[in-house]
């Protein structure tokens, strides 16, 4: 299987991209993996996140597989790339957070899918790049345009044109990543407590912020938006128990 789904907690799924051999490299069945798994998973009401991750210790995801680019018909080349742009839309977009655990090389494809995930850890080693440019492409998969809003049009503009990688440290430093760990099993269980610590929180306002934060890339009135969703949420029982948690001076019961 190309893509295995398991739960390591009960309200937290595992996603793990399985070609170590090719370094988890990403073709159309991979991509369609990863559509189908988590187009399943949002019907699961009571999931609490998603941790996406490669199999192995040397690559998330070492870029798009490359070796059948020259059997592509236009069509199937656009066909592919539109597949890439639903998948990756999916995870930007799905109501609980979804983390991607770089546990290596994330280049070409593997950078755009970390980026589409809401939060990014990795491991000390890791390596971001978008090399596109040596092939004599550019990113396919939303990473021309989702790589300016977390570092900056400067700066992502240095890492498409010269198709150079970073380090972990530098794309800390340059807010690619939320954070870092020293190897694979920290850094799986870095992601569990922060699905963990924000399952805690009102699981409404989570999915509200998450859509509310996307606005402005989608093109919408977020700033309109938040009016209505914040007054939607005051009324809440949601927001009722949140208040009443504070006033008490103990912790809310949001999901009761």
């Amino acid at each position: 299987m190309v893509t295995i789904l398991e739960y390591i907690k009960p309200n937290i799924a595992l996603l793990t991209i399985n070609r170590p051999d090719a370094l988890n490299a990403i073709n159309t069945e991979v991509m369609q993996g990863i559509f189908d798994t988590c187009s399943a998973l949002k019907e699961n009401k009571d999931l609490h996140g998603i941790i996406i991750t490669g199999a192995g210790e040397k690559a998330f995801v070492a870029g798009a597989d490359i070796s059948g680019f020259q059997q592509l018909s236009a069509e199937d080349a656009r066909k592919l790339t539109q597949l890439g742009h639903d998948t990756y839309h999916m995870l930007e977009h799905f109501p609980v957070p979804v983390i991607a655990a770089v546990n290596g090389f994330a280049l070409g494809g593997g950078c755009e899918l970390a980026m589409a995930c809401h939060l990014r850890l990795a491991v000390n080693t890791a390596r971001f790049g978008q090399p596109e440019v040596n092939l004599g492409l550019i990113p396919g998969y939303g990473g021309t345009q989702r790589l300016p809003r977390l570092v900056g049009k400067g700066r992502a503009l240095q890492m498409i044109l010269t198709g150079d990688m970073i380090d972990a440290s530098t794309a800390l430093s340059w807010g690619l990543v939320n954070g870092l760990a020293e190897n694979k099993e920290e850094l799986i269980a870095s992601c569990v407590l922060w699905i963990e610590k924000i399952a805690s929180k009102g699981p409404s306002a989570i999915q509200a912020a998450i859509k509310l934060v996307n606005a402005a890339d989608d093109g919408l009135d977020g700033f309109s938006m938040e009016i209505d969703v914040f007054s939607d949420l005051l009324l809440s029982t949601e927001a009722e128990e949140g208040v009443k948690a504070f006033l008490e001076k103990r912790k809310p019961n949001f999901r009761s």
